[in-house]
């Protein structure tokens, strides 16, 4: 099947699964109601429940997912391994960090924060990825995979562990956020949070739809890139740059979430092949949907409870990551 026909079937699927995500639920609006609220014919109650708790969090999901997506993609041509995810080697934990300190530190409601929370997570979850990377990479090789891998999750661990130690001593409400946080419970499901997360995607896509070239010659190998005459020092750390900025300002948002970055590229390259000028796009709505899905699979499943977003993709993501380990 063509690479057209692939895009034509994700735009379709994402809007599917958009639908069934505000038409299901507590607050929700029905399928056939949903086309006449947007356009201003719905009641009082239907455009409440619509523009101010559904539509704001579906786009919140769809934005962080995008953004999840390709961060991934990044990781894993940049160092060339296909294990690569911002949550498995450690820069969402890194950007959790950072969220924790600021949390702990404002003492008032995180939510007036929606603008800085990203630029907060962004700072940390960078640290984090300068220190993986200089403990991976070694003389004449480059970044080593499986060093990557190892050190990341060992990162993760780490800093996770760094995150309850802080909270340790905090009141019981802060303690219940950054639990939250952890296990990838979608928070920031305002309009503010939104508009606090598009812009990251607004800069970065035109700047990486220029660069695919770039990014399809770095996935072959080092030598062979220096020779095509790819600047590879100063391109890997811009994109390294976009991928932390990306995952970032997404798990400011959205939570802990992991395996959106591993799954999404891997399902768009298995569909339309490795090519990034054809796989990036197809790659932003696989992560959109994914993680509508596993938000709207959470809310649903108990009728008591909500299972955070996080743990449904850890539930899809764990047994896909370990398939890839044992293939790779």
């Amino acid at each position: 099947m063509s690479k057209h026909k692939w895009m034509i079937i994700s735009i379709l699927l994402f809007l599917v699964v958009l639908t069934f995500s505000i038409s299901v639920g507590n607050s929700s609006v029905s399928i056939g109601r949903i086309v006449p609220t947007l356009l201003g014919q719905g009641t009082f109650k239907e455009e409440f429940v619509l523009f101010t708790v559904r539509l704001p969090r579906v786009l919140v999901l769809a934005f962080s997912g995008m953004a999840l997506a390709i961060a991934g993609s990044l990781l894993q041509t940049i160092t060339r391994n296909d294990l690569a995810d911002p949550g498995i080697i450690g820069i969402n934990a890194g950007a959790g960090v950072g969220i924790t300190v600021f949390y702990l530190f404002v003492k008032t409601e995180i939510q007036h924060y929606a603008y800085v929370l990203p630029l907060i997570a962004f700072i940390s979850a960078m640290l984090t990825a300068v220190c993986i990377y200089f403990f991976s990479y070694q003389k004449g090789k480059g970044i080593v995979p499986v060093k990557l891998v190892l050190i990341g999750v060992g990162f993760a661990s780490a800093l996770s562990g760094l995150m309850m130690i802080l909270v340790s001593s905090a009141e019981r409400h802060e303690v219940e956020f950054i639990s939250q946080w952890l296990a990838g419970n979608i928070w920031g499901t305002d309009w503010p949070f939104v508009y606090a997360i598009l812009p990251w995607l607004i800069l970065s896509l035109p700047m990486l739809y220029f660069k695919t070239n770039t990014l399809d010659i770095i996935a072959m190998s080092e030598p062979v890139a220096r020779g095509l005459g790819v600047q590879i020092n100063r391109d890997r750390l811009l994109f390294i740059f976009i991928a932390v900025a990306l995952a970032a300002a997404a798990v400011s948002i959205t939570g802990g979430i992991s395996f959106i970055g591993l799954m999404a590229p891997h399902i768009a390259k298995g569909l339309v092949g490795p090519i990034h000028k054809h796989f990036l796009p197809l790659a932003l709505l696989v992560g959109a949907t994914l993680l509508i899905l596993a938000d709207t699979i959470g809310r649903i499943l108990l009728e008591s409870s909500t299972i955070p977003a996080g743990i449904v993709a850890a539930f899809i993501g764990a047994p896909y990551f370990i398939y890839l380990l044992i293939k790779k």
